[in-house]
């Protein structure tokens, strides 16, 4: 866990989870550049059923949280971002991002291996990509089947997976079981980068096909899923009731008052001081505005509370405005206290901190 680069991050919250604020090539770069210098990425890939499974799931959701990485592989999510100005330049979906990582002219193929999927769709997956030089080249493939995530962390089985020469872990198993189980062993595991990426291994292997290219343009690719999978429609039925629910009691109110009642600053600046108590917690005390233009300062002091390790206290009393990059900052410094066994308390925020706080989904976990 690189402690200077997460905090660099251009990352917002959106509905509770944190969004990076990049593009496929940008992704590609990233996941490219960690498997190079064997630094440790959890990528996630949160879509509409992430989103909408993480907001009664806090293991789910803190699982997103937990990642180095975090990109909108869904259209829903991206327009409630554009609709809120969180400035995420469109959908990463894994599916393309393993694509394009297949597609790269290369003489240094990334080397993957596939952890999951039915029996013998590994091994079809693996062909396919062996079969000619392409930018992946697949060392190994295990079906763990379908048990607990504990039955699946044996040792003999991250052994399995440990004696090939592995740069990118690609798990595909269900959501809620993927991240658990690289949560529970990401920090056994050799592989510099990891992520849950469901259907990738079916798509390499030709057992599943992808949307036409119109339906994935205009955010119908769950259609040709159902089409192809009916077993699915309870899913994103349940999904759809979901989102509903979020549009209209935090998306919708958010909108409204960014449009009609959100305070104009005059002057956007942001006042810190950092103090530690007797009781040995780190107290910031905030004032200003906390927001996207203000949010260096920020950076540099959680970077320094985070590595401090003790319990946080941020006393939002001068604060007048946040947005979801301060959240989405906050959520890093939540996710580096969380891993030192310290904890993350906002207190003294004004009734329209508070909204935000509330149509953002976060509190509970950082009040």
């Amino acid at each position: 866990m690189d402690i200077n680069k997460d905090f660099s991050r251009n990352v917002w919250c959106l509905l509770g989870l944190p969004f990076d604020a990049i593009d496929l090539g940008q992704t590609a770069v990233e996941i490219l550049s960690a498997a190079n210098e064997r630094r440790p990425c959890f990528l996630s890939t949160p879509n509409l059923n992430f989103l909408c499974a993480s907001q009664s799931d806090d293991g789910f959701k803190n699982s997103v949280i937990n990642s180095d990485l975090s990109i909108a592989d869904g259209f829903p999510i991206v327009l409630v971002a554009k609709l809120l100005g969180i400035p995420l330049p469109g959908r990463v979906a894994g599916s393309d991002l393993m694509e394009h990582l297949y597609r790269r002219s290369t003489t240094v193929p990334l080397k993957v291996f596939f952890f999951g999927g039915e029996p013998g769709v590994g091994e079809r997956a693996s062909q396919k990509i062996n079969q000619q030089p392409t930018g992946l080249l697949t060392v190994g493939h295990y079906a763990p089947g379908f048990g607990t995530v504990d039955e699946m962390s044996s040792p003999e089985i991250i052994e399995k997976i440990n004696q090939h020469d592995v740069e990118f872990l690609i798990v595909s198993i269900s959501a809620k079981k993927g991240q658990a189980w690289i949560e529970k062993n990401k920090h056994l595991l050799n592989a510099p980068v990891m992520s849950h990426l469901g259907a990738v291994i079916n798509f390499f292997a030709g057992s599943i096909q992808r949307a036409p290219k119109l339906a994935q343009r205009f955010g119908l690719e769950w259609l040709w899923r159902i089409y192809q999978e009916p077993a699915l429609w309870r899913r994103y039925f349940n999904d759809g009731v979901s989102f509903l629910k979020l549009l209209l009691c935090n998306v919708m109110p958010y909108w409204l008052w960014l449009k009609f009642f959100q305070p104009t600053a005059s002057n956007q600046t942001v006042g810190i001081d950092v103090s530690t108590g007797a009781d040995e917690i780190r107290h910031i005390s905030l004032s200003g505005t906390c927001v996207h233009s203000t949010i260096l300062p920020l950076r540099e002091a959680f970077k320094q509370a985070a590595a401090k390790k003790r319990d946080v206290v941020l006393d939002l009393k001068g604060v007048t405005v946040i947005d979801s990059a301060f959240l989405g900052l906050c959520l890093v410094l939540y996710k580096h206290l969380k891993a030192s066994g310290h904890s993350l308390t906002l207190i003294n925020s004004n009734k329209n901190v508070r909204r935000i706080m509330k149509w953002q989904k976060v509190i509970g976990l950082l009040t």
